[in-house]
Formats: structure tokens, sequence, C-alpha cells
């Protein structure tokens, strides 16, 4: 992890040497931004690793979680909705006109109706997944497809309406991208994604219990369904929150925890911490090789992630029964 932030801080479009992180470090927590490298790493590159680091905590830790709730380990975060919903409420801000207004906190609009949207979604698939008898996880499942399905088309009606400007920003939006990051956005991300990379893992017990199926967990004494609300809330909050300071971030929440879980076993105690650390090194790589790929041209790090997943995801499919999985 130090590695990473370390290799994050010293590529870019201006290479710096070892040297050159250390002297702007010292310069930036000494508050001197005298010479360019404190400027480089002060102001443009120590905020966007670190909240590459954070993102990727809450979306790797968050990927584990619902792949727990699901027992599946092809699940991943956006199948309750969130990530789809955060997108409609983002493209309805940019089509609005109001995305070019400064919000609150560092925030633009565009972020906050991201969030607003999200949490939206997935208090609509809950209350679909609800009944006298409990929460569903496979309609919660089903509802979280219809919900994504009616986001997207929503979407996309924004999109035949909007402008080729408007339309640039919500393609740049959905390839997700860390350029926008700054001490102000870093700081709220912290907030919020920290008291959800503290949360989660309370949850690992009933997570391991549910592994054995619903009744099992019942009979262990575990609360099934406040298990479920609580999850299902706090990866809302963390994946909301995620797209709205970085846009969509494509298979980090997928393909992380699997990975984690082939590593070091299906016991939540330990694969939901190494899953966010996991997730917070895969971002602060795909953020590195955008900003170097093409250089000086940025590549939307969601683009990276993706092109990283997809072949993991196919190899996933092609080799499902030797992992065990449902379906």
């Amino acid at each position: 992890m130090p590695l990473c932030i370390f290799l994050g801080l010293a590529s870019g479009a201006i290479p710096l040497s070892s040297t050159d992180v250390i002297d702007g470090l010292l310069h930036t927590l000494s508050g001197d931004a005298s010479s360019q490298s404190a400027v480089i790493i002060g102001q443009l590159r120590l905020p966007r690793v670190l909240l590459a680091a954070v993102m990727g905590a809450t979306l790797g830790m968050s990927g584990a979680a619902m792949q727990g709730l699901f027992r599946n380990p092809l699940a991943d975060p956006s199948l309750i909705g969130v990530t789809a919903g955060a997108s409609l409420g983002a493209a309805l801000v940019i089509v609005s006109g109001s995305g070019y207004l400064q919000g609150y906190l560092g925030l633009s609009l565009i972020s906050i109706g991201a969030f607003t949207g999200g949490v939206i979604a997935v208090l609509f698939v809950y209350r679909l997944a609800s009944s006298g008898n409990g929460t569903s996880v496979a309609t919660m499942l089903l509802a979280g497809i219809a919900i994504t399905a009616l986001a997207g088309a929503l979407g996309s009606l924004l999109e035949f309406f909007a402008d080729n400007e408007m339309l640039r920003r919500i393609s740049l939006w959905k390839m997700g991208g860390l350029d926008g990051a700054n001490y102000p956005r870093l700081f709220m991300a912290s907030a919020v994604s920290g008291i959800v990379l503290i949360a989660l893992p309370r949850y690992a017990s009933a997570l391991n219990a549910l592994l054995l199926g619903e009744s099992e967990a019942r009979h262990l004494g575990i609360d099934v369904n406040r298990v479920k609300m609580a999850l299902i809330i706090w990866v809302a909050i963390g994946v909301g929150t995620s797209v709205a300071m970085v846009g969509t971030i494509a298979f980090v929440g997928l393909v992380v925890p699997h990975m984690v879980r082939m590593l070091i076993g299906p016991n939540h105690n330990f694969l939901l911490p190494a899953s966010g650390l996991a997730g917070a090194i895969l971002l602060i790589i795909a953020d590195t090789l955008s900003r170097i790929l093409i250089a000086p041209t940025e590549l939307p790090v969601g683009i990276i992630t993706a092109i990283i997943g997809v072949p993991f995801f196919i190899s996933l499919l092609r080799n499902r029964h030797h992992y065990g999985m449902q379906g």
C-alpha cells in the first residue's frame, strides 16, 4: 500500500524522482508550496491518490459485503440499483443546467445529485423487496435489476434531449475519474466512507452465518432482517459516495472481493478488511495507469478498471464450477 501511494505520487505527465516526492511531501506538510514538486504533490497528486485509496477501499469492502449477503461471488454493489440511480441523478443535474453551479463543502451539485439519486434508488429496491415476512434477497436482486433498467431508460431519455456539451459531461461522468480530486472532496469522502469502513466489519460474523443459509443464521441467533437492512444502508451510502465523488468505477466491487476470497478464504472477519485494502491498491494503480499511459492526456479511470476487470470476470464465468458459485 505505501509503495502504491509512492508510485502514484511519482507518476504522471511530469515524472518525479524519489527525492522530488519526499521533498514535495515535506514541503506540503510544512505548508511551503514554493517548489515545483511541492505544488505537484501537494495540490494535485496527494489528494488524488488518497481519494483513490478511500474510494477503492469503500468499493472493495462494499463488494465483499454484497457477495456475502447474496451468497454469490459474482454479486456486485450495483445490484441494489445504487450505481444506476446515482448516474441518473448526475445526468438530471447536468441536463437541467445546474451542474455548472457550485454545491456545498467543495462538492458540485452533480455530486450531490448523484448521491441523492443513488439513495433514492436503493430505497425503492428495499421497499419492493420488503414484505410482512421480511426482506427477500431474491426479490431484492430482481428489484435491483428493474430499478437499474428504469434508471437507465430515464437516463437515456435525458441524453436524448441533451446538447453535445451535456452529452460529453454525462459520458465522462459515467466513465469515472479522479481529476476533480481536492482536499474538501477528500475530507468529505473520508468522513463518510470512514464510517462505512468501520461499520461493515461489525457484520462479519453475521455474514459468516448467512453463508450457511438464512434459516441456519436465525438458529444461530442472527437477526437476519436487521442485518440485511443495515448492510444495504451502509453499502448504499458507501457506493453512493463513491459515485458522487469519482463517477462510475466498474468492476472494483466485483473483482477485488473474489480475488481476495480465493487467496484467504471466505471468513468475513478477514475478507472485509482485506477487500478494502486490495480495493484501495487496485484503484491507486488504475489511476496511476490512467495518468501515464497516454500522458499528458488522462484516461478515465473507469476505463482502466473495466479493462482489468472484464477479462477476470470472463475467467470467473468460464471456471465458475471451480469456485463453488451458485446458479
